[in-house]
């Protein structure tokens, strides 16, 4: 027999529950049916396929052939998928998305991004969850266009269509290497910052283009992400401003050093989950905002 024929899911099923009971006895109990309907069911899905699932000569147990350990590992995959269907279109029936697209600002830091994509899968197991991390602009720019569906997003002025919904802030501090001549000079005057290299992040949206954040110095390297930021400033090449949660232990062991400078000493960054006005969100997003939001 070369063209094996199609089982049906009622035979894989009967065929890993037999194997997960340990026996056609054990299977005919799980499954409510009568053990002459296990071994019938095994027999015809052997027709099908054209070859022998169990050993049934050399041990009163069932035990599986070669094929057979092949056939089970397939037939689970079939059952778990079909399971994942029915789960995802009840879902559907009840509102729920079938996928979400999530895009966080960078700032958005560790210990709250974790909390909260942990908690979504364990309370949305059937929601296929697609993650983006971009940097000011560019998360707006996203929801925006459509590509995301919820985003979370720093301080930008009001753009129409979209709503914002506050969820805290996270504190942004000066700070630069203990070798940075900045560092070295104590207390600096106001101004002080502009005859150095300031790190600053920066992105390529259209929303921010040509735009400037917390900008001192005359001498700027643009950075698409903290982490070269962070890298850089523990270099002592430049110095500039960094989440407070990201650098504390770097504070607090020496690597990095807040700087005292009068006219730029930090302050808070805004945080707010945003999405279309015309498309909002469903059970799923609205979860992660109120999760986002309990976070503060």
């Amino acid at each position: 027999m070369s063209d094996p024929g199609t089982p049906t899911l009622d035979q894989l099923r009967v065929l890993v529950t037999v194997v997960e009971a340990g026996s056609f006895a054990g299977a005919a109990r799980i499954l409510n049916r009568a053990t002459s309907v296990i071994s019938y069911t095994i027999a015809n899905l052997e027709a099908q396929l054209g070859v022998r699932l169990f050993d049934r000569e050399t041990t009163r147990k069932p035990q599986l052939t070669e094929a057979g350990r092949m056939v089970l590992s397939e037939a689970r995959l079939v059952a778990s998928s079909i399971d994942a269907l029915r789960a995802k279109t009840k879902g559907l029936l009840q509102g729920l998305e079938s996928e979400l697209h999530l895009v966080l600002d960078t700032f958005l830091p560790e210990a709250r991004v974790v909390d909260a994509l942990t908690a979504f899968f364990a309370t949305f197991p059937t929601v296929s969850l697609h993650l983006s991390v971009e940097t000011l602009g560019a998360v707006t720019q996203m929801v925006r266009d459509g590509r995301a569906t919820l985003g979370v997003s720093g301080p930008l002025d009001t753009i129409g269509g979209i709503e914002r919904i506050a969820i805290g802030s996270i504190r942004l501090l000066p700070a630069a290497a203990p070798t940075h001549p900045l560092v070295l000079a104590g207390r600096n005057l106001p101004g002080a910052g502009r005859e150095h290299i300031q790190l600053v992040l920066t992105d390529r949206s259209a929303l921010t283009q040509g735009r400037d954040f917390a900008v001192m110095s005359s001498q700027t390297w643009r950075l698409a992400d903290l982490g070269s930021k962070h890298m850089l400033m523990k270099a002592g090449i430049g110095w500039g401003y960094m989440p407070e949660a990201m650098i504390r232990d770097d504070l607090d062991t020496g690597r990095l050093v807040l700087l005292d400078m009068p006219d730029a000493p930090g302050g808070e960054f805004a945080l707010h989950a945003i999405y279309r006005t015309d498309t909002p969100p469903g059970p799923a997003a609205t979860w992660l905002i109120e999760r986002l939001r309990s976070q503060v």
